[in-house]
């Protein structure tokens, strides 16, 4: 009796021992976040490359076509200025003198116009009468004939100083010019983003093809856009007038409607393992880029389609682009199965069979030891009352 109860005992101990072992040894719940199958809008867009940057609508980089001494320079970094506001001037006092002097030339030749011509008037006047005197008797050929030749000299006379006058107004054209080569005025109103010179500083003219700084660099501020390169893959499918989605590094978060304004007519090979075609997108409200700079990095996101109410789920949820781990409330535990996906993007993918709304999947699907079967553990779930 007393080796029975010993086997008893022992088998027990054996029994307890094992279970232990196994209990310690089976696999833990696996912690996963869910999230709902639910309906909403779905997209599929096509995004830049690499970073994409904000410009200014407008910007000149001005450089005098003259070379000589900074005789004046008026504008500061930073400031406003209007459209024809000068902002940078070489010495050009022999200009200002020699455009004074066109000016002197033509008044002197506007006072011989004159001067000419009423002789001109008063000459024909005269002949007019001789002739008319002539007819009656009263006077002869010769003074008449004289008359009429002096009143067309002085006739002649008048056209000369007319074409004098032209003359001198071209001259004063030409003095112009020369001087507004010394000058710099602003082609639109903008800011001052950079001047480069200094009062008494000796500058030379831009050689042409030869980029070089700028002396003056205006900006207008008022009108942003942005340029990024999007693959040649995707390119095609991209047109103007769609609607895009702006981002920026500076503005983190947050997202501006755009609208794609141009779309370029070739490939950039630049890098030949990735050429892209550089696209331009305006805000769609002006009062977006108030507070912008040109510069900033910025992405476009371009929206090529889109559903406005279909069954969708997180795009981070698919395994292999075409599978889901679906959850079961009733033993906590996943099952990997088949979905048929329409419209994708990298928030959501829209799902055209396979799921249905209300159910729950996983959505963190990276986690070590996820496969299909595997008892899970919740902790966090889009749908709180779908969730045990």
């Amino acid at each position: 009796m007393n080796k029975t109860k010993v086997f008893v005992v022992s088998g027990l101990v054996v029994i307890l021992i094992a279970a232990s072992v196994f209990y310690l040894k089976r696999s833990k719940p696996i912690a996963v976040e869910l999230a709902a199958v639910e309906r909403g809008k779905i997209e599929r867009t096509v995004t830049n490359t690499r970073a994409g940057t904000l410009n200014a609508c407008r910007r000149a980089r001005l450089s005098p076509s003259l070379g000589g001494q900074i005789a004046n320079l008026p504008v500061k970094e930073g400031e406003a200025v209007k459209q024809g506001q000068l902002l940078f001037e070489i010495w050009n006092d022999d200009l200002k003198a020699q455009l004074q002097l066109a000016q002197a030339q033509l008044s002197a030749n506007q006072a011989l116009q004159q001067q000419s011509c009423i002789q001109a008037d008063l000459a024909e006047r005269e002949a007019d009468r001789l002739t008319t005197l002539k007819t009656r008797g009263l006077a002869s050929d010769e003074q008449t004939e004289k008359a009429v030749g002096q009143a067309q000299s002085a006739r002649a006379s008048c056209q000369a100083t007319k074409a004098n006058v032209k003359t001198a107004q071209a001259q004063i054209l030409v003095a112009e010019a020369a001087l507004q080569r010394s000058q710099l005025r602003a082609p639109f109103d903008g800011t001052i983003a950079e001047v480069n010179g200094e009062l008494g500083e000796y500058v030379t003219p831009t050689p042409i093809g030869i980029q070089t700084t700028p002396a003056v660099d205006i900006i207008d501020t008022s009108c942003l856009y942005v340029s990024a390169p999007i693959d040649e893959v995707d390119a095609p499918q991209i047109r103007t007038g769609m609607l895009a989605r702006i981002s920026l590094d500076a503005f983190r978060g947050k997202f501006f409607d755009g609208r794609v304004r141009r779309v370029a007519p070739y490939v950039l090979d630049r890098e030949k393992q990735a050429r892209t075609v550089e696209i331009e997108v305006d805000f769609i409200s002006a009062a977006d880029n108030l507070n912008m700079l040109p510069g900033y990095t910025a992405d476009v996101e371009v929206i090529i389609d889109a559903h406005d109410d279909s069954l969708r789920i997180p795009t981070e949820a698919l395994v292999k682009g075409h599978q889901v781990y679906l959850y079961d409330a009733n033993f906590r535990s996943v099952s990997l199965i088949p979905v048929k996906v329409g419209l994708s993007n990298w928030q959501y993918s829209e799902i055209i069979d396979g799921l249905k709304q209300g159910q729950q999947i996983v959505k963190t699907i990276d986690h070590e030891g996820l496969a299909d079967g595997v008892t899970v553990k919740v902790e966090k779930s889009t749908d709180s009352k779908a969730a045990p």
